[in-house]
């Protein structure tokens, strides 16, 4: 198995062009799916087309399953709906949610009414909830076995149904009213003896949410718990559908691309696909607010002009003081929404990370600050200008280290987004802060700097 190149597009559209299904089943088989998803976002609408006709159900199943969501999209645009409606009974039923969200409503529901009754109940269900909750990323496709069957039973039942099952390493027990009431490892079942009753064996402890849940604390849970896959249940219990592990990797690179996005002050809606006038819209807020918090710096330093005025050396200094306190907030702002994006921190629980952190602030402000110091010595041949350096920076430090720590923490008490504002509020902050901090210790000390 490998990652196509250049010479492997070209020899898929040989085949295409040579509309021979066998040797292209072959060359499919040389490419994990997601590599083959790959290289057919590659071709034109004419090959892609093209290469739909040859392929199997199952196959395109497999194609439309891992690629993108455009790139469904426009697979789809080349099938017709009931050649779209045979390769659809080859996926799951979260995959197939998320290919009907994104088409034309007109399509959308042309293709639902078409489906099979059942199909059709389940997948008009899914399409309810939201795309970024536990009810949206859910699968329908799982085992549940009742805790009354014997595990002669439940082995029966999991060979007539696993052939359609995304997951068949956890199974789930339920009740005569199909509520959740606990879950078993398939080693265990099959290890089990055949006439042992299910309910008996089960672990009882299961973790599970709701189909409201958002999805990244979803992902958090299976993480934390070490989970393969984590069930959905309604309000009483009734178990709904699982969310499976591959299905919560994606949650976390998707999250973790819109945080990091966010904390650039750039939409995660954006991409480089994205229009001219898009972009603007999604980015064009952010620089105001950056300008705005620009301007509140300027006017500190405004306040210091006569003494700037008198020792110019002021000027290149304090740029030096600001920047490294903004490295800095950045440094412990990333920490701080890393953990957030984890686990709920109480203010209990922040006082000691964020004494470490002050400490840290005020060993690496002297660190810095003595560097720095030195530097500017052999530059001015000032020696309490070098002096002024070493305090500023480690005000400054510890200002970086308050509110790259307090202002994720607030933001998430007020519900909103850490990894969005962080960045502007501590910049903010260690901007104004940094030079009223370094200009008011200059003015404080100005005869002896004037003089010397």
């Amino acid at each position: 198995m490998e990652k196509f190149k250049n010479k492997d597009l070209e020899e898929l559209r040989a085949l295409i062009e040579e509309r021979d299904h066998e040797k292209l089943s072959t060359f499919i088989g040389l490419f994990q799916p997601i590599d083959f998803a790959e290289m057919v976002s590659e071709l034109d609408d004419t090959e892609t087309a093209g290469l739909c006709a040859l392929l199997e159900e199952d196959e395109l199943a497999s194609l439309m399953e891992q690629a993108g969501d455009k790139e469904r999209i426009r697979i789809a645009k080349t099938l017709n709906d009931e050649r779209l409606l045979s390769a659809m009974e080859y996926m799951q039923k979260d995959d197939i949610v998320d290919m009907l969200g994104d088409f034309p409503i007109g399509r959308r529901k042309q293709v639902i009414r078409l489906m099979k009754n059942s199909d059709r109940q389940i997948i008009t269900n899914l399409l309810q909830y939201p795309e970024d909750s536990a009810g949206g990323l859910m699968t329908t496709d799982y085992i549940a076995l009742r805790e009354d069957f014997t595990v002669y039973d439940g082995l029966v039942k999991i060979r007539e149904i696993s052939p359609k099952t995304e997951m068949i390493e956890t199974i789930y027990v339920i009740n005569s009213a199909r509520q959740l009431i606990g879950c078993i490892d398939l080693r265990k079942l099959l290890t089990a003896k055949r006439d042992t009753v299910i309910g008996t064996i089960m672990e009882d402890q299961v973790i599970s949410v709701l189909p409201e849940t958002d999805q990244e604390e979803a992902a958090h849970l299976v993480s934390r718990y070490d989970l393969n896959a984590i069930p959905v249940v309604s309000s009483s219990k009734q178990i709904l559908g699982i969310i499976t592990v591959d299905d919560v990797i994606d949650v976390i690179v998707e999250e973790y691309d819109e945080d990091m996005l966010q904390m650039a002050g750039v939409n995660a809606e954006e991409n480089l696909e994205s229009t001219w006038k898009e972009s603007l819209r999604m980015r064009l807020p952010w620089l105001i607010v950056n300008l705005a918090t620009a301007f509140l710096a300027s006017f500190t330093v405004s306040l210091f002009q006569d003494t700037i005025s008198k020792v110019v050396a002021l000027s290149a200094v304090m740029t030096i003081i600001s920047g490294m306190g903004g490295n800095a907030g950045t440094q412990t702002m990333s920490i701080l929404v890393r953990a957030l994006s984890q686990q709920d921190i109480s203010w209990k629980d922040a006082l000691r990370p964020l004494g470490k952190e002050l400490v840290v602030g005020i060993l690496n402000g002297a660190a810095c600050g003595v560097v720095t110091s030195v530097v500017v010595y052999f530059m001015y041949h000032n020696i309490f200008l070098s002096l002024i350096v070493i305090m500023a920076m480690i005000g400054n430090l510890i200002v970086s280290a308050f509110f790259g720590f307090l202002v994720p923490v607030v933001l998430k008490k007020l519900h909103a987004d850490p990894a969005v504002a962080s960045s502007i509020f501590v910049t903010t902050a260690t901007d104004v802060l940094g030079f009223f901090i370094f200009l008011g210790l200059a003015s404080l000390f100005l005869p002896y700097i004037a003089a010397a």
